[in-house]
C-alpha cells in the first residue's frame, strides 16, 4: 500500500523531513507541501532535481488554507506536520483539521530526522525565536577556538529562492552573502559570524551539507532557527530560553521538545525580565529536565553613538522574526532606546508601506517598531519606502544585519548589538571546556 501524503512545512523542516524520510521510500508519495509563515512560497515547487527519482515533476507548494481540499480531491491519508514555533493550539487546531478530513495527523520524532556525523556536535537551540539563540552560538564558537578547535557552523535552512541553487552553500566572506543572493533573515544569522571569521553552511539536502561541513570542521556547530529542533544527532544540546514570555517554554512546538532534551539550559535576559517570570520559568525548566545543567545569562546591548538617541524621535527597527512570530511586543532595539532616553519610539504603522501593512495585520500585537521584513525584493523595497516616509530623527537598527548595505536610509543610523553575559559561576565556556575534554 502506498501512503498519500502532505507535509505541512513553510520552507526548512518541511524539505528536510521530507529528503530523510520520504524522498526515496516507494511506500509513500507526498503529493504536496503546504506553506505558511514566510511570504511569497506557494504556488513553487519543490524541483525534481532535489525531489528525487520518485518525482519526475516536482512537488508542488500550495497555501496551507487549502490543506482540507488536498486531503479530499488527492486521497490524502496521512498529513506530516514539519515546521515550528508554534503554539501547542496551534498544531492541535491542525490536527483536527487533518482528521476530520479523513487523514492521520503525524509529528515525526526528533531522531527520526536527525542525520548522524563522524564529529562530534554541539547545538544550539531555543524554546521560542527570540530567546537569544545567536549570541550564545556565537560564544560557543568563540570558546571552541580559544581551546583551539575548529568549528564550522551549520545554520538551520532559510531557502527562500532558488532550490537547487541552494541545495548546498557555503558562506566564507560577506561577498558570499550577494554572490546567493540572502534575504534579510539569512543574513541576519550568517553576517556576524562571518564578522567573526566563521565559515557557515545552509542550504535545503542537510546530507551533502554534513558531508561538506566535515571535510574542514573538527566540531560542528549547529546553529539552529526558530525554536526547531536539530537536524543532526548532538552530542551536547544547549537550549535559550526567554523569561519575558514566561510559560512559552512549555506551551509551543517544539520548544518543549528541545526543553526536555536540553543537556544545557541558558535562562536569558534575566536582567531586564521581571523577578517572578525569570523564577516561573527556571521552576519550569527544573519541573521538566530537572538533570539540565542551568546557566543564567544578561543580554547586554550595545549601541554605536548613543548620543543621537537621546532626546530624539527614534524609529526602531527589531529583528523580523523576534517579534512576527517569535510574539515578542518588543525587542533589543526598544530597550536600547529606552536605555538611551529617546524622547519618543514613532509609530510607523500610518506610514506603512506595501506588504508590511499585511505584516501588522497578520501581527496585531505589534506596536511602536518596525520589523526588518525582507524575504524578497519587494518587501525590501516597501521597508525602505517606509521608513523613508516615517517623520523620525534617528534610526535605530537592531538587527544583526547591516541594512544600509541592502536600503537607502535617509536619516543618520545607529545600530544595536546584544550579547550574552553569564551571571554565575559557570560559564558558557567552562561547558565547551569540559565538552572537548571528554570528546
Amino acid at each position: 500500500m502506498t501512503h498519500r501524503v502532505v507535509i505541512l512545512g513553510a520552507a526548512g523542516r518541511d524539505f528536510h523531513n521530507f529528503n530523510v524520510c520520504f524522498r526515496d521510500d516507494p511506500r509513500y508519495r507526498v503529493v504536496a507541501f503546504t506553506a505558511t509563515q514566510i511570504p511569497e512560497i506557494a504556488g513553487r515547487r519543490y524541483p525534481p532535481e532535489l525531489a528525487g527519482r520518485l518525482y519526475p515533476d516536482g512537488i508542488p507548494i500550495v497555501p496551507e488554507e487549502q490543506l482540507e481540499e488536498l486531503i479530499t480531491t488527492r486521497g490524502v491519508d496521512v498529513v506530516v506536520f514539519a515546521y515550528s514555533d508554534v503554539s501547542n493550539n496551534h498544531v492541535m487546531q491542525l490536527a483536527a483539521r487533518a482528521n476530520a478530513a479523513g487523514a492521520d495527523f503525524v509529528l515525526l520524532g526528533s531522531e527520526r530526522t536527525m542525520l548522524s556525523s563522524r564529529l562530534p556536535v554541539i547545538s544550539v537551540c531555543a524554546v521560542r525565536t527570540g530567546c537569544g539563540k545567536s549570541p550564545v552560538s556565537r560564544r560557543v564558537v568563540q570558546a571552541l577556538r580559544d581551546l583551539g578547535k575548529q568549528v564550522v557552523v551549520v545554520r538551520h535552512p532559510m531557502p527562500y529562492g532558488d532550490l537547487v541553487q541552494q541545495r548546498l552553500q557555503r558562506f566564507a566572506t560577506l561577498a558570499d552573502l550577494d554572490r546567493y543572493p540572502c534575504t534579510i533573515e539569512e543574513r541576519e544569522e550568517y553576517e556576524p559570524h562571518l564578522r567573526n571569521g566563521t565559515v557557515v553552511y545552509a542550504g535545503v539536502d542537510y546530507e551533502a551539507i554534513l558531508a561538506a561541513a566535515e571535510q574542514e570542521a573538527e566540531i560542528l556547530l549547529w546553529d539552529g532557527g526558530n525554536n526547531d529542533t536539530p537536524f543532526f544527532r548532538s552530542d551536547l544540546e544547549i537550549v535559550v530560553a526567554d523569561p519575558h514570555r514566561p510559560g512559552h517554554e512549555l506551551l509551543y512546538y517544539p520548544g518543549a521538545v528541545n526543553l526536555r532534551r536540553a543537556h544545557v539550559v541558558v535562562l536569558n535576559k534575566v536582567d531586564t525580565a521581571r523577578p517572578e517570570d525569570v523564577e516561573r520559568v527556571r521552576s519550569n525548566i527544573r519541573a521538566v529536565n530537572p538533570n539540565a545543567t542551568l546557566l543564567e545569562a544578561a543580554s547586554r546591548v550595545e549601541m554605536d553613538r548613543p548620543e543621537l538617541v537621546r532626546g530624539a524621535r527614534v524609529l526602531v527597527i527589531e529583528d523580523g522574526p523576534t517579534v512576527t512570530h517569535g510574539e515578542m511586543p518588543y525587542g533589543a532595539g526598544v530597550v536600547a532606546a529606552r536605555q538611551a532616553h529617546a524622547v519618543d519610539l514613532v509609530d510607523p504603522r500610518p506610514y506603512l508601506v506595501g506588504s508590511l501593512k499585511d505584516t501588522f495585520r497578520n501581527y496585531p500585537h505589534l506596536g511602536a517598531l518596525l520589523p526588518a521584513m525582507g524575504y524578497s525584493p519587494r518587501q525590501l523595497n516597501d521597508l525602505q519606502a517606509t521608513i523613508r516616509q516615517t517623520p523620525c530623527d534617528v534610526v535605530l537598527v537592531a538587527t544583526p544585519v547591516d541594512l544600509s548595505r541592502l536600503i537607502e536610509i535617509p536619516r543618520p543610523v545607529v545600530r544595536v548589538r546584544y550579547e550574552v553575559v553569564e551571571r554565575g559561576e559557570l560559564t558558557l565556556a567552562d561547558v565547551v571546556r569540559q565538552f572537548v575534554a571528554f570528546h
